[in-house]
C-alpha cells in the first residue's frame, strides 16, 4: 500500500483489517504469543471458530493476532482500530479524540481509549531503531520547553496553571528523543542526555547553565545566546533550531487540537509527536504500519490508573 487510501478495504472490513495486521505483526507467519512457537501452529477454520483463530501445538493454547497487544479483547471492530492508527499517524499536528469519535462513529470515551492505546504503541517505535542518537561526526541539539497554560488566561481567584517540562534531543537530519521531566535541573537533563545520545556527538545547546558541565563530557559543545537574541551564529552551524522546530509542532498540536494535556498523560503525547517526526521520510501508510508493529506487548486496560 504505497499511500494512504481512505477507500482501502482494511478501513472498512474487519477481516481485511485482520489480514493486514497479521502481515505487519507476523511477516514470516503466525507466532504463538504465549510460548513463542513459530512452526507448530494450526489455523482453526471450522464452522464453530471465528476467523483468524490459531492454535499452538506446543502449549495447546488458542490465540489471534490481537492477543498480547493494545487491541486485545477489544469490542471495537479491528478496521476502526486500523483506521484510527492511520489517521493519527498521518496527522502532522495530531488528532483529538473528539475528532476521532465523530469520524469513526464511536463514543468519545471509546475514542479517548483508542487514542491513548495507539499512542502507547507509538512509544519507543522508530523506523531507525530506538538506541541512542548521534555519534562520531554528528551533531545533537538539546533544548527544553514548557507545556501548559498562561497566567494571563486564568480567571480571577483561580491558581496559575503549572507548566510541564519536556527535554528534547534531536540529531541533525536524524531522530528525536523527547522526555517529560518533573524539574529541569542539571542532573535530570544530564541523565536524559547521556542515556539518549552518544557522547561522541557534538552537543548543541543554548546558554543555559545546566549544560555547562555535561557539555564537557561530549566530543564538543557549542551554544547560542538566546538572551542576547542570538539564534544562529553567523558563518557556523551553531543553533538549536531543529529542536525548536519539534517543540513548535508539539505545541501547535497541544494548543490547536488537544487544548490541554495533563502531566499524567503528557509523555504519551510527546511519544506520538516523536513517532511522526522519526517517520517523517516515510509515506503515511508506511508510518501507520510502523505504529501497528508497535502494538505488541503494550496492553493497557481501563482499570489501570494511567
Amino acid at each position: 500500500m504505497p499511500s494512504f487510501d481512505i477507500t482501502n478495504k482494511i478501513f472498512h472490513d474487519a477481516d481485511a483489517a485482520r489480514e493486514h495486521l497479521e502481515a505487519q505483526r507476523w511477516p514470516d507467519g503466525a507466532q504463538c504469543p504465549h510460548c513463542g512457537e513459530r512452526q507448530k501452529i494450526t489455523a482453526l477454520t471450522g464452522k464453530s471458530h471465528r476467523k483468524g483463530l490459531y492454535q499452538c501445538k506446543s502449549c495447546r493454547k488458542q490465540f489471534s493476532v490481537t492477543v498480547g497487544t493494545v487491541f486485545e479483547r477489544s469490542k471495537i471492530p479491528l478496521n476502526k482500530w486500523v483506521l484510527a492508527t492511520h489517521l493519527m499517524s498521518s496527522s502532522k499536528k495530531g488528532m483529538s479524540a473528539h475528532q476521532l469519535h465523530r469520524m469513526l462513529g464511536v463514543t468519545y470515551k471509546t475514542a479517548w481509549f483508542m487514542c491513548h492505546r495507539i499512542r502507547e504503541a507509538m512509544g519507543g517505535t522508530s523506523p531507525n531503531g530506538d538506541g541512542p542518537i548521534g555519534g562520531e561526526n554528528k551533531v545533537v541539539e538539546s533544548d527544553e520547553t514548557y507545556v501548559g497554560g498562561k497566567a494571563r488566561n486564568v480567571h480571577n481567584f483561580k491558581p496559575i496553571p503549572k507548566k510541564h517540562a519536556v527535554v528534547t534531543l534531536v540529531e541533525r537530519d536524524g531522530d528525536v528523543r523527547a522526555t517529560h521531566i518533573p524539574r529541569v535541573t542539571a542532573k535530570n537533563v544530564r541523565d536524559h542526555l547521556v542515556t539518549k545520545s552518544s557522547r561522541k556527538s557534538h552537543l548543541m545547546t543554548d546558554e543555559a547553565s545546566i549544560y555547562t558541565k555535561t557539555g564537557k563530557q561530549f566530543s564538543g559543545h557549542s551554544s547560542v545566546n538566546h538572551s542576547a537574541s542570538e539564534y544562529v551564529r553567523l558563518g557556523s552551524f551553531v543553533h538549536v533550531n531543529t529542536a525548536e522546530s519539534f517543540h513548535a509542532l508539539l505545541k501547535r498540536g497541544i494548543y490547536g487540537a488537544f487544548h490541554a494535556v495533563s502531566e499524567q498523560h503528557l509523555q504519551r503525547y510527546v511519544n506520538e509527536f516523536a513517532f511522526r517526526w522519526n517517520g517523517r521520510k516515510l509515506t503515511d501508510a508506511e508510518r501507520a504500519n510502523e505504529a501497528l508493529k508497535g502494538i505488541e506487548g503494550k496492553r493497557l486496560t481501563y482499570r489501570r490508573p494511567d
